[in-house]
């Protein structure tokens, strides 16, 4: 790779320990992507914030990191495990409570936004079209580079973290322009959003770095975020392009077989002990749209509804806080459906969930069964 001399001095140790361990990383990660430079970026989103996925050795690091490290462009966080308003209602292990306060604080010395989202680009302004980002949250990488315009790889935790300490990422895979290696054509007729999600999957396991879409009809923010969770857990690949594509390129149908083979895979049960909603997490608009589908109705068993702190802010000012909890909703901040302690196998079999995201999480990081169904039918058979 061609660096300058700016960033040479860094990698050789003269600009600090911390310097040149994020250049380290950002240089081996440029070499095995055959990037040619390291380029400007202007935002970064971390992942790497529950305790549940970096452990002990991740505190301690970011620990160690947070005493001289701070970030050089604006800096967002994925969710961490727990909300901190209601964390003593769950019963939590102080050891998990004190290691993530930890980890969220390590982020906060080094100047980091405490976003605890995994939708970023539903609360915070978009940048101009064709601006360099690293995102490291699968589903809002894919988001930022199929519907925001903007241009980010599929980022580590180690990478996007180097990024926001230098301000800089290789130049390469999606940050140059690609041509997806298939179309996918969809043949799934009056599709909600788990249809879209299990697309979403199904792209993510044959496609490359990108895949082209065709055959779509006019998708809303549900649809779309669920497209992008789908593709997040399956496999790299990490862009949507809608169109009917190259006509070389390789063309597969994705109809009611593909989506009952990924279905079968990932619904594991005829029905669900408690109910989540929210992976990726609600925005106002998902948040308004199950207000106004729960008036007059509320849940027979425990419904947990997962949406970003400043979201949770503005609900309250527009009442739907009230509205949703006389409905029989626990809503939390802060964290998500995945990962979570808050939900695990000890006190849970099976969850009811209309996130394809979420599913894969839940049967192979939390251990529960899942039933998969559409927020429509969650509404109309969970209800009362």
């Amino acid at each position: 790779m061609e660096l300058t001399r700016e960033e040479e001095s860094a990698l050789k140790g003269e600009h600090g320990e911390t310097m040149q361990m994020a250049y380290r990383i950002l240089v081996a990660t440029g070499e095995a992507t055959d990037a040619e430079k390291l380029i400007p970026i202007e935002w970064t989103h971390l992942s790497g914030v529950n305790y549940n996925t970096i452990g002990d050795a991740g505190e301690e690091f970011l620990s160690s990191v947070s005493k001289d490290a701070r970030v050089k462009v604006k800096t967002t966080l994925n969710p961490m495990g727990f909300d901190i308003d209601n964390v003593s209602n769950y019963g939590l292990d102080e050891n998990f409570i004190s290691k993530q306060l930890s980890i969220k604080n390590s982020y906060e010395t080094m100047g980091v936004t405490p976003s605890f989202s995994c939708i970023p680009y539903e609360i915070f302004d978009i940048p101009k079209d064709g601006t360099q980002v690293a995102f490291a949250e699968s589903n809002a990488a894919i988001h930022a580079n199929s519907y925001d315009n903007l241009k980010t790889n599929k980022e580590s935790a180690f990478s996007a973290l180097a990024s926001a300490l230098t301000g800089k990422s290789p130049n390469s895979s999606l940050r140059k322009e690609e041509t997806p290696n298939i179309t996918i054509n969809m043949k799934i007729k009056n599709p909600n959003e788990l249809s879209y999600g299990m697309l979403g999957f199904f792209a993510g396991k044959v496609g490359d770095t990108s895949v082209n879409i065709s055959g779509l009809s006019n998708m809303d923010n549900r649809q779309q975020k669920a497209m992008c969770g789908g593709m997040g857990t399956s496999g790299t690949c990490a862009k949507f392009i809608f169109g009917d594509g190259d006509s070389d390129c390789e063309k597969i149908d994705f109809d009611e077989k593909e989506l009952q083979n990924v279905h079968d895979e990932l619904n594991t049960a005829e029905n669900g002990d408690i109910i989540t909603l929210g992976s990726p997490q609600l925005g106002l608009e998902e948040i308004t749209e199950l207000s106004q589908k729960l008036k007059g109705r509320s849940f027979k068993k425990r419904c947990m509804v997962f949406t970003p702190r400043t979201v949770k802010v503005q609900m309250q000012k527009l009442g739907y806080t009230n509205e949703l909890e006389k409905a029989g909703c626990e809503i939390l901040s802060d964290c998500c459906t995945c990962l979570t302690p808050l939900i695990n196998k000890d006190n849970v079999d099976a969850v009811t969930t209309n996130s394809i995201k979420g599913a894969f999480y839940l049967n192979n990081s939390n251990k529960v069964d899942v039933n998969l169904k559409p927020l429509s039918e969650i509404i109309e058979d969970e209800t009362k």
